[in-house]
Order: C-alpha cells, then structure tokens, then sequence
C-alpha cells in the first residue's frame, strides 16, 4: 500500500489522538501534543459521521475541560485546525479556544 504525505499525516494524527484518548480514560491529565491531537481526531471522525461544521465546531469545545489537561495547557490552545473529509467534501474546521 502507498500512502501520500497527507495520508500518513492523517493516520499519526489518528494514532496519538487514541493514545490521548486512553490516557484520558485512565484519568491522566493530557499534555498540550495530546490535548491537540485528541480534539483533531474527533473532530475528523465527527466529519467522517456525517456531522456538519457548525456542529462539528460546537461539539470540539465540549471534548476536554480545562479539569482535563496539565495546567496552563488550556491557555497555550487558542485554536485547533483539521483539514477534514465531509459528506459534501474537504473543509477546513477551526475551533477557537476549544479547552473551555
């Protein structure tokens, strides 16, 4: 199997945001990379379900709080961007201050 840069690109985003998503279940608090990659990966499945952007940006602000994450993470993520595959196409998801 050949995978392009941006495939391979998608499935390490996908791979650390698991791994997050674990050590969150386990009760550890997230680093910044981990807190990143967890709300990138559900806001790409969330698209790949169907979900529209509006929702898809609502949703990304409910994964983590701020009780979630290793202090001052919260305050270092302004802005999470994913480049995610919808029913209707590519578009680019931006959710400002999704840490809340």
């Amino acid at each position: 199997m050949h995978l392009n840069n941006k495939d391979l690109d998608k499935l390490i985003l996908h791979y650390v945001g698991e791994l997050a998503k674990q050590r969150h279940q386990r009760g550890l608090l997230l680093n910044y990379t981990e807190a990143v990659a967890y709300i990138s990966s559900e806001m790409m499945e969330m698209a790949r379900d169907g979900r529209s952007v509006t929702e898809i940006m609502n949703l990304a602000t409910k994964i983590l709080t701020k009780k979630d994450v290793m202090d001052g993470v919260s305050s270092m993520v302004h802005e999470v961007q994913v480049e995610a595959t919808c029913l209707d196409g590519t578009k680019l998801i931006t959710v400002h201050n999704p840490i809340q």
